[in-house]
């Protein structure tokens, strides 16, 4: 009978203390300058050349700085230290503010190791792409970020997402 206490006293410490670093992590990872943060799965890890995830920020504050970055999640048999997208910024009124062909280093080119940050197989980026940008008008402002690499689909992708976040005065 104290073999089975004990070993439900394991389990229960062992699952109090799993939380309480879940819950830590999660508090500790939080912004208050994130106006928007989102990701986009990508099916199977197959990033099809077709499909373009847009991202809908809604600005407010037409007087504050942002930084805009890149949120892309790889596995580790990404094949390619790069990655070639496509990315089209909208303006509250359907105009486009920008339609750039972009390169993103992914890993080293010499040894191959992956940029980010990893947990098992698979490793998150998060890369700047406009800093210090100032929006001209309050509104929605869309973003659509296509992959413009020569295999289609292009394998081990596993999400690509934005994140806008103010610049501290």
């Amino acid at each position: 009978m104290q073999k089975y206490q004990a070993s439900s006293m394991r389990k229960y410490q062992y699952l109090a203390t799993l939380c309480s670093f879940v819950l830590l992590s999660f508090c500790l990872s939080c912004n208050s300058n994130t106006v928007y943060k989102s990701h986009q799965e990508i099916k199977d890890g197959l990033w099809y050349a077709k499909d373009k995830p847009e991202f809908t920020v809604n600005i407010e504050d037409t007087t504050a700085r942002y930084n805009v970055y890149y949120l892309l999640r790889t596995a580790i048999q990404y094949p390619y230290y790069n990655l070639y997208l496509t990315r089209k910024i909208t303006d509250p009124d359907q105009q486009v503010l920008a339609y750039d062909l972009v390169e993103l280093k992914v890993s080293d080119e010499i040894t191959g190791k992956p940029y980010g940050k990893g947990l098992g197989d698979l490793f998150d980026q998060k890369i700047p792409f406009l800093k210090n940008y100032e929006f001209k008008r309050r509104g929605s402002y869309t973003f659509e970020i296509g992959q413009s690499m020569r295999q289609d689909p292009l394998p081990f992708v596993m999400s690509i997402g934005i994140s806008v976040e103010k610049v501290e005065p």
